[in-house]
């Protein structure tokens, strides 16, 4: 009888520790948004109150407009999107010939990719900004897009190979018995039956692009009309002051979109990674 009633007892526990370190690691977005609807006056009196004293929906109109949020949401949106569409076209691409074709230097070409994803980002920087200034794509959105592009190659690239590795070989001699060119066999049917790892990786490559502040700060550094969201949350600090409460509007309304995509494609995720598996 013991044991039977220590088991609820654990488990009670369990759950309520559970929900101790659930409210620990959200209550600083929980904080963001109740701080961005408070006066400055209230921020400062409040402290970590969760409660707005009197809400002030105005805060979200005002960060919009004097940040021009308008335009850096554009940016973030093109910047993000063309990052996603060029990284699932490149790895696939990619992924599929390293996973299903034999070539000279194969072995070879594998460990310099493998070398490459283990480089730290901020290392190659200077080399990366001097190219795209040879290039003459500085201050422009395709500097931000190819550079976030580049640096997801090599793991997207891999996961595409594991994946088409494990699609069995009798697809591929089916289609080309039928007279399928190389062309064909990858656009018509590998890619489409890879669409779970193409939903997972676009995915996150979507979140990483839309959350990324460091490349966008570098190439866009002499256009500000060119920022992203992240980068244009700078718009409430300066060298004196930081207006905290339309800091933490604008910081809401940057995360709102990455939000809203993963509470509407969280079920595709678990497809995605179910199929996965199952292939």
């Amino acid at each position: 009888m013991n044991r039977l009633g220590a088991a609820p007892a654990r488990r009670a526990l369990t759950h309520i520790l559970l929900l101790g370190f659930g409210f620990a690691y959200v209550y600083p977005f929980l904080w963001a948004v109740g701080s961005s609807l408070k006066s400055k006056l209230d921020f400062l009196d409040t402290g970590l109150s969760l409660i707005p004293p009197a809400p002030r929906w105005e805060n979200y109109a005002q960060a919009w407009q004097e940040a021009s949020f308008g335009t850096y949401f554009m940016n973030t949106l093109i910047i993000s999107v063309t990052s996603v569409l060029l990284t699932l076209l490149f790895t696939a691409m990619a992924g599929f010939a390293l996973a299903r074709t034999t070539f000279p230097g194969k072995k070879i070409v594998i460990g310099v990719v493998m070398v490459t994803f283990l480089l730290p980002h901020g290392y190659t920087i200077i080399p990366v900004f001097d190219l795209v200034n040879a290039l003459g794509l500085l201050n422009t959105l395709w500097s931000v897009i190819l550079v976030q592009v580049g640096g997801g190659l090599v793991f997207g690239t891999f996961m595409f190979m594991a994946y088409f590795s494990t699609m069995p070989r009798e697809l591929e001699e089916a289609a080309r018995v039928d007279g399928a060119g190389f062309n064909t066999l990858f656009f018509r049917v590998m890619l489409p039956l890879a669409k779970p790892m193409a939903a997972t990786l676009g995915l996150f490559t979507f979140i990483s692009s839309w959350n990324n502040f460091f490349l966008p700060l570098v190439f866009t550094l002499g256009k500000p009309e060119l920022r992203t969201v992240g980068v244009g949350l700078y718009a409430f600090t300066n060298q004196t002051t930081t207006n905290w409460t339309l800091l933490c509007a604008g910081a809401i309304i940057s995360l709102a979109p990455i939000v809203i995509v993963f509470i509407v494609a969280q079920r595709y995720i678990v497809e995605a990674i179910a199929g996965a598996v199952k292939a």
